[in-house]
């Protein structure tokens, strides 16, 4: 079995090519996309270069963790059904090609245990499916704000996970204040307020969430606590995060690290979606069929009017 999946081989070279699928076993689907966002974090570090090493890193890889589409065969063993609409958070499937995150294919191959099979309200739609292809920021989002501590009332930056952890503040009846400089992504709140950063004059935020990737932010947020008030960081920093100590120390500042979500937050996204709790729509600005692939990394990457860039597989052979 073959597939039409996105490789990258090194830096700032990037293709759509024809890849070997590893065969299916009992406990594996295939799933046939739909849909693939283009990560502006992690991903856009993959594409330039600047991703730190960690285990598994290395070229040529199939980037994507943020798929979704339609079980077409099932093993016995699978506990998916064919037909069933999935969200797809990677996959590792195309032998010597790394699988970082491995999403981005027209099909994959995973074990039905890493899937999330999806509600029937996913379905309603064309626009409902695509939407789908959030879930993965929507969980990360939600990893952050349901972290021990206080309720988020302060979040910096409004890019789509910046929008997400406010929604889900919003839908848990703490709505917040959102920092964003860029004119263009200013816009677009529901049910909170965004302002810049030299606009609020507030400096007793109880919980602060950074998803702006900013390596020089800590000391002016530190600033802006509140006795015992925390940093949730948030976002994917490429390079060294460092402070003054004596702002720190004086407020008893907290600073936590979200990791990568957990299943439990993935299914808890699911359900807020597909109650209508938690709204999807708005978030993705700009589509393309996979077959451009490579302008359209460039374009999620370069073009600050891109709030989300999704691929679309459906009309790929």
């Amino acid at each position: 079995m073959r597939t039409r999946a996105v490789v990258l081989h090194e830096p700032l070279r990037l293709s759509l090519e024809d890849v070997a699928l590893d065969p299916p076993g009992a406990e594996d689907v295939v799933v046939d996309i739909a849909h693939s966002g283009i990560s502006t974090g992690t991903e856009r570090l993959l594409y330039t270069g600047r991703m730190p090493m960690f285990p598994g890193m290395g070229y040529p890889l199939v980037p994507g963790y943020e798929s979704v589409g339609r079980v077409v065969e099932a093993g016995p063993h699978s506990g998916l059904s064919i037909g069933q609409s999935v969200f797809v958070p990677g996959a590792r499937c195309y032998g010597p090609i790394r699988g970082l995150f491995g999403g981005s294919a027209a099909r994959i191959v995973s074990p039905g245990a890493r899937l999330a099979a999806l509600p029937a309200a996913f379905d309603a739609s064309p626009e409902r499916l695509e939407e789908a292809s959030l879930l993965a920021l929507a969980a990360t989002a939600h990893h952050a704000v349901v972290m021990p501590g206080a309720t988020p009332d302060l979040v910096v930056g409004h890019g789509v996970l910046g929008r997400l952890v406010a929604r889900i503040c919003a839908a848990r009846g703490a709505p917040p204040t959102v920092w964003e400089i860029a004119p263009e992504r200013a816009t677009g709140a529901v049910g909170y307020e965004v302002t810049a950063p030299d606009r609020d004059a507030r400096r007793d935020y109880r919980a602060i969430v950074d998803v702006s990737g900013a390596p020089d932010l800590l000391d002016t947020l530190i600033g802006r606590l509140a006795p015992g008030g925390e940093i949730v960081l948030a976002g994917f920093y490429s390079e060294a995060l460092s402070f003054a100590f004596p702002p720190a120390f004086m407020r008893e500042a907290v600073i936590r690290v979200a990791a990568q979500w957990q299943r439990a937050d993935l299914d808890a996204v699911v359900d807020l979606v597909a109650t209508g709790a938690l709204s999807l729509q708005g978030l993705i600005t700009h589509r393309e069929p996979a077959e451009r692939a490579a302008s359209a990394y460039a374009r999620a990457f370069e073009d600050p009017a891109c709030l989300k860039m999704v691929l679309d597989w459906r009309q790929t052979p």
